[in-house]
This record gives C-alpha cells, sequence and structure tokens, in this order.
C-alpha cells in the first residue's frame, strides 16, 4: 500500500484549554474597594503589603478600601515587588 505520512500530523492533536486569565486586575492609583482582587498569578510574582491578603491560589485581593500601590521591597525580599491599599 501506498501510503505518505504528513510532516507534522500530531501536531494539533492535543485539547485546546482556556486561558486561566492571570495578571493585573487592577493598577497603581486606582480606588479598590474591600475584597477586590488585585493579581491573579501563578507563584509569587507579587506579594501582599499593607491592607492586602493573599488567597491559597497566590490571588493577591484588598482587605480594605482605597487606591492600589505597587513598591519594591526592602531587607530579606529585597528586589521584590509588593502591592498596598493605602486607606483614604
Amino acid at each position: 500500500m501506498a501510503h505518505k505520512k504528513t510532516a507534522s500530523g500530531g501536531v494539533r492533536q492535543g485539547v485546546q484549554t482556556a486561558g486561566k486569565r492571570y495578571g493585573l486586575k487592577k493598577s497603581h492609583g486606582e480606588s479598590v474597594k474591600a475584597g477586590n482582587i488585585l493579581i491573579r498569578q501563578k507563584g509569587t510574582k507579587f506579594f501582599p503589603g499593607e491592607n492586602t491578603s493573599m488567597g491559597r491560589d497566590f490571588t493577591i485581593y484588598s482587605i480594605a478600601d482605597g487606591k492600589v500601590e505597587f513598591r519594591t521591597l526592602t531587607g530579606s525580599r529585597r528586589g521584590r515587588k509588593a502591592v498596598d491599599v493605602i486607606s483614604k
């Protein structure tokens, strides 16, 4: 039997899954309410700071009303990024 295999036959046989919608949900200076999600992330790219907390899936959310601020940490966690919510 004459049969010719294609060059990239198995490339598109995998299941396509939807994206997880990771990333920043609120930007610097934006007003937020308590409970608003600020960042959805995989791992600790950002750390929770003042008036923020981290969920078990590494989601950072606000625990108080205020404005979002990003900063670079100093000390033992030097160079890492943190997210704060500054109360009004």
